[in-house]
């Protein structure tokens, strides 16, 4: 999955998106840099609209080559014809979803900071995981996944490794030689110009 020289891309889609006007500025973005895939993080409950624009979506990453996967809700990966599931909290279930969807599906599960959960996905099937934030946030527990765990991780297990979380030029810089794919969401989506905003990211990467 990953480039053997340099970490790929991995966007993620806001919480919250207007569905009219958001899959224009993804358009954007993935007609102006080589994006590995997409997760569609849409953080509502109403079935029919998450559905709408996963279809959308859907249809924008695969005109352009480019995987989407859905945040939890794996029982949508077939039906709409996306390409994987995100597990936002570990690996637990990984190994049934394998069952299910097949070895063609990707799935990924996000371990926080937590060496032992992204083993454990590693172990029961998991395509890539995911650690993060990699910088303090008023979120969550405050913890954050440092240098050392990636480092680690890149030195120890071959499954790929995403970091995501408030990322800045440096900290991409500093991650860039032990991480496999950069996973982005906020950095860029709440600048005016997104597709600005990925280059000065992007270009910390090289």
């Amino acid at each position: 999955m990953a480039d053997a020289e340099h970490p790929q891309i991995y966007l993620i889609t806001p919480p919250e998106f207007d569905a009219d006007v958001f899959p224009d500025r993804l358009a954007r973005v993935l007609d102006s840099a080589d994006i590995a895939c997409l997760r569609l993080a849409f953080a509502i409950r109403d079935e029919d609209r998450l559905s709408r624009a996963a279809d959308t979506l859907r249809e924008v990453c695969h005109a352009r080559d480019v995987a989407i996967v859905i945040e939890k809700h794996a029982g949508m990966v077939e039906r709409l014809g996306l390409d994987g599931v995100h597990l936002p909290h570990g690996g637990k279930t990984v190994r049934a979803l394998r069952k299910d969807l097949g070895a063609d599906a990707i799935i990924g599960a996000f371990c926080g900071t937590t060496r032992h959960d992204g083993m454990a996905a590693a172990e029961a099937g998991a395509d890539y995981v995911a650690f993060g934030p990699v910088s303090a946030t008023p979120l969550g527990d405050g913890t954050v996944a440092d240098l050392e765990l990636f480092t680690w991780w890149s030195e120890m297990i071959e499954v790929p490794v995403v970091a995501e979380g408030g990322l800045t030029p440096d900290l991409i810089r500093a991650l860039a030689p032990h991480t496999d794919f950069f996973g982005l969401s906020e950095e860029i989506w709440s600048a005016e110009d997104p597709v600005a905003a990925l280059k000065a990211l992007t270009a910390a990467m090289r």
